[in-house]
């Protein structure tokens, strides 16, 4: 008998732990969808010239301070509405916070400025992933690795994909 996706989904958190180099914009583990409540967002953050936020934005994300790193990276698209890297940095942010209904809004700006490339899927890939949606990660990751067969992030996640159906079904 096959394991249900929320099986797989369980056991693959619980076999694995997600490196910071597993998305392409880092981070730690977050729970699924039916876990805790989002985490807050902070009301504000310190005011930064235009030209450092989306630094300040990443060294936050690094950190581990999504919340602050999702309210420098809003500055970030707000200055830069065209930089890729500010929208993908948003997303991942908002899914470290478990604001996945923001996420989307986000990839959905960044998928059209860079909607064709490896690492647009891969965050994506990812952002199923913390949800717990082991199917539409997978077919993120493929496509992803079909843009770029080599990119090691790709491949790493979607070894850790593999590693944790493969686990999960042993359970």
């Amino acid at each position: 008998m096959w394991p249900s996706t929320r099986s797989l989904a369980v056991g693959l958190v619980m076999c694995i732990a997600l490196p910071l180099s597993a998305c392409n914009s880092a981070g730690a583990l977050s729970s699924f969808s039916d876990g805790p409540a989002a985490l807050e967002l902070p009301a504000t953050v310190d005011a930064y010239p235009d030209g450092e936020v989306l630094h300040v934005a990443k060294t936050q994300f690094a950190e581990g301070n999504f919340g602050h790193a999702a309210r420098y990276y809003e500055r970030a698209v707000e200055i830069m509405p065209k930089n890729p890297e500010a929208w993908l940095g948003l997303a991942a942010s908002y899914d470290r916070v478990r604001r996945f209904d923001l996420a989307d809004r986000a990839y959905r700006e960044a998928g059209l400025l860079i909607g064709d490339r490896a690492e647009y899927y891969n965050n994506i890939g990812y952002s199923y992933l913390l949800r717990g949606d082991v199917a539409k990660a997978r077919t993120n990751f493929l496509r992803a690795y079909e843009l770029d067969p080599a990119s090691i992030t790709v491949n790493n996640n979607l070894d850790l994909l593999r590693d944790g159906i493969s686990r999960s079904r042993k359970t």
